[in-house]
Parts: C-alpha cells; structure tokens; sequence
C-alpha cells in the first residue's frame, strides 16, 4: 500500500434548515428526527466510529443544540434511570456520549454544502477527512466508509461513494464520469457535474452521502464560485482535483456501492427508511411485520 496519510477524523455537515420536515423541523434538528427510537445522525456518528474514526466534528447551525445535548451526558436522566434499575435504557442513554469525540463548528450561512465542509478547515488541518451527510444511512453490515478509506490508502486523493440510480433520477445528485481500474468496485472519476438534466448525465452513476476527502479541497473551496442553486457546491471542488496530480490533491476516485443505502431526504423515503429499520429490529419484526402484512392487505 503506498505511503499516504491515514483517515482518522470525519466531518458531519449538519446545519440544513429541513424545510422540507415542517413543520417538524421548526424547533427540531432534522437530524434528530427518529429512525425507530434512535435519531438518524446517531446512525451516521456510529457508522464513523465503526470505521475507526473517533474524532467527529458536526457542522451545525441555529436551533441545532438539541445535537449537542443528545451526544453529551444527561445526568438526571441516568440518575432516574439507574435509581429504577433499568440498565437497558440506561446503556441506550450513556451510549451516544462514548461514541466517538464530538467537537463543533456553526455555519453561519446556508451557503452550501462545499461552504459547510469549509468550515471544517480549521479542525482538520493538513489531513485527509471523511465527510458523511446525515440525510444516507448506510447498513452497518455493508462497512462502505472502511472500503473507500482503503482505496484512499491505495490511491491517495479522494475517493466519493457512487449509486446506480435510475436515468430519470439523476438530475437529482452530483454525476460521475467514470473510467474502469484493475478493481471491480473501484472507478477513476475524470468528471462531475452536479443534478444535470437527464439528457446531459454522463452517466447514471450518482454521488450519494460518503466522501473521503484529500484537505487540498479546502485551497480549492476558497476559490469555488457558488454553482447550483448559487450555492458552493463540493462536486465542483471534486471536480477541480479529479483532474489533478497526486501531489497536487488528487485524483477523484469512486467505489462503486451495490449494498443498503436508506435514504431519509423527503418525507416518503423517510417513512420507507422507519418501516425497514423497524422490520429489520428482532425485538419489533415479530409483531410490526405481521401487522404491517395485515394492513397492507386491508388497504388494498
């Protein structure tokens, strides 16, 4: 394996105002919106830590200290909790805060996701980082972030999760061109272009919520002009060290990910999010799924 530094801390962008939850987001984080009974960004905090980086910092915004709360110690709580002797729920509890070192930095604009990973800069330093976005779950069993963290290893540069998605779908994400590698699930990425219109998409290979980044993104961010939506988009920065040198930042390259992705961006694919999890739980699938045939089968 060659010579480059190693991942050890992930940035979380998570300073979205969730427009599209209200009005369940006027007073409450989207992240913290529950998968089940555990809010999605702790599925992301987890999957960060699975992969062996234990330094997280969240980017955040206003009325998202409820984040704060929810990876730090509630005291009263395990009090009461532990006086009653439920050592269940006082593990679930304790758990979040022993996850990983949680540090915080706030958006001050809604700029954009390459301006939230901006704002990172500083925390990272000179090092290579993985970025997750809480709106992708990715299943536990799949370990995506501990495979694009070996292809960094191999290759240097960056490295982004890519989805098959269908044609009329990818004017919805940031779009890859593609090269094939002696790796079946490793790609050369040699261009990007964020939501084109279907007929302009190099393919139908999307970027989806994981990225590990070479901090040569953040000279390049500096220098990005708002694209999309005028907002500073990280496909562009991407797209900017795809065509570089190993030296200079780059290259780009993708895994090809073909395991379970959950998607938690609008409403229904949230609620298909929720019923998978809770059909895949072996404390609620015995009863939740018989019910959910039963009322499937009412419905018609």
């Amino acid at each position: 394996m060659a010579d480059f530094d190693p991942v050890t801390k992930a940035v979380v962008p998570a300073a979205g105002l969730g427009t599209r939850f209200l009005p369940a987001t006027k007073a409450t984080p989207k992240e913290m919106l529950p998968i089940v009974d555990k809010p999605a960004i702790q599925y992301v905090v987890e999957e960060a830590a699975s992969a062996g980086l234990l330094d997280v910092l969240m980017v955040t915004g206003k009325n998202k200290r409820s984040i704060e709360d929810h990876f730090d110690r509630a005291f009263e709580l395990e009090e009461v909790l532990e006086a009653k002797g439920d050592e269940h729920r006082l593990s679930q509890v304790r758990e979040p805060a022993s996850l990983a070192t949680l540090h915080y930095v706030r958006q001050g604009e809604p700029k954009g996701l390459g301006h939230a990973v901006l704002c990172a800069k500083q925390h990272v330093g000179d090092h290579p980082f993985a970025c997750l976005l809480g709106d992708d779950l990715i299943d536990y069993r799949d370990e995506l972030l501990k495979r694009m963290i070996e292809v960094r290893g191999a290759y240097g540069g960056s490295v982004i999760a890519l989805m098959e998605v269908p044609e009329e779908q990818v004017s919805l994400y940031g779009v890859a061109t593609i090269q094939a590698t002696d790796e079946d699930d490793v790609v050369r990425v040699t261009d990007l272009v964020e939501k084109p219109p279907v007929a302009e998409a190099p393919s139908n290979w999307a970027i989806i919520g994981r990225y590990v980044i070479d901090p040569a993104v953040f000279g390049v961010l500096e220098n990005t002009p708002p694209g999309r939506g005028g907002e500073i988009q990280l496909t562009d920065a991407l797209r900017t060290l795809a065509g570089r040198s190993t030296a200079e930042g780059g290259p780009v390259h993708g895994v090809l990910f073909r395991g379970r992705r959950y998607d938690t961006g609008d409403k229904l694919d949230y609620l298909r999010t929720v019923v998978k999890f809770a059909a895949d739980r072996p404390d609620l699938a015995p009863e939740f799924v018989p019910w959910l045939r039963e009322f499937l089968s009412e419905i018609g």
